[in-house]
């Protein structure tokens, strides 16, 4: 037996549509071979690992989704899973199913947006995930305007870096990354691993030098890397790290770094203390109130960070997920005072890796 409640896989819960349409879209792919739910149960095996977890995820019993997978494989006429041991894996053929039922799945959910819209459905589930600057910063204003403008919109929300967060979304555990890539990052995560994903910009982020209030270029209206190549550095997190170092390679030297932490106020702790020199994105600093003894000093325009979202191809096709889209460009376009527009601005044009 299927659990109670309707099962949501990806945005919407097709069996919540009402209306006329509610029989025709019960099981909108009708193909003599292949069945949506089906789909989605070889999905949750591949994503969970087992098929006891697979029905836990979608809200069925262990039964039905044996039962679905055995139907599967009758008509395809080849094994989907296979025993080993005591576990269940996927065979071939039920790798190459999984590998395609995220494209598949989100066409359906897309569909079921649009359908959802037309007869005035007013109740949807949005999943994002976001660094974690973003979370203090951008992710509360993002639920805010959400409220606002379309109530009906359930936004879920995991804190992740980068290149988990594309990872997600290219397995179907999140609808929306928000992610950042620095100038010239080699480790930028919307390269091979965001291949066959869409990727827009959504707008940038200030990139500081933290220095002691007392030091000769707290009061600079900008300041350039290369004026700080003599200074005790204290870097960030791993991928920041990395770019702290390509930074001051390209200013000319390597920086000499004395602590590491990716704790933000323990940055801003520490160059209170006189122990280094730091360099935060603005979102950074903005997450906490800035301590006594540090001062913020730009870098130049060229230094700012991009901010990027992240979606699988047509997700935009989705109405929940493009009024997210939208509100994400609106909440970014106020932090930094340029004005945006969801339906026209640069900032929506995707580029399709």
């Amino acid at each position: 037996m299927r659990a109670s409640s309707p099962q949501i896989y990806g945005t919407f819960a097709i069996e919540d549509i009402t209306g006329s349409y509610a029989s025709a879209v019960t099981d909108p792919f009708d193909d003599p071979v292949f069945d949506a739910r089906e789909l989605r149960v070889v999905k949750a095996v591949f994503d969970t690992g087992s098929i006891t977890a697979a029905a836990r995820e979608l809200g069925y019993s262990q039964p039905a989704i044996s039962q679905q997978l055995k139907r599967l494989e009758q008509r395809l006429g080849v094994a989907v899973v296979e025993r080993v041991g005591r576990r269940v894996r996927l065979t071939e053929a039920g790798r190459i199913l999984a590998r395609h039922a995220s494209a598949v799945t989100t066409a359906l959910d897309a569909a079921a947006g649009e359908l959802a819209e037309l007869w005035g459905l007013q109740s949807a589930r949005v999943r994002l995930m976001a660094f974690p600057s973003a979370s203090p910063t951008i992710v509360p204003r993002l639920l805010a305007d959400l409220g606002d403008r379309h109530p009906g919109i359930a936004l879920t929300y995991v804190e992740a870096e980068p290149p988990e967060a594309v990872a997600a979304v290219r397995e179907d555990r999140t609808d929306i990354a928000l992610t950042f890539s620095y100038p010239g990052d080699r480790n930028d995560p919307h390269g091979t691993s965001a291949r066959g994903l869409s990727v827009r910009i959504v707008g940038t982020d200030e990139m500081l030098a933290v220095l002691p209030a007392a030091h000769p270029a707290a009061r600079a209206a900008t300041l350039e890397v290369a004026d700080l190549a003599g200074e005790k550095w204290i870097a960030g997190c791993p991928r920041c790290r990395g770019h702290l170092l390509e930074l001051c390679d390209r200013a000319g030297f390597a920086p000499a770094i004395t602590f590491e932490t990716d704790n933000f106020v323990a940055v801003e702790g520490l160059v209170a203390q006189g122990i280094g020199v730091a360099i935060l994105p603005r979102m950074a600093v903005e997450s906490f109130p800035q301590l006594p003894g540090v001062a913020v000093v730009p870098l130049p325009p060229g230094e700012q960070r991009t901010l990027h979202a992240v979606t699988a191809r047509g997700a935009d096709r989705v109405p929940a997920v493009r009024a997210t889209l939208d509100a994400l460009l609106r909440v970014v376009a106020q932090r930094t005072g340029r004005a945006a527009s969801a339906a026209g601005g640069p900032g929506l044009a995707a580029s399709r890796n």
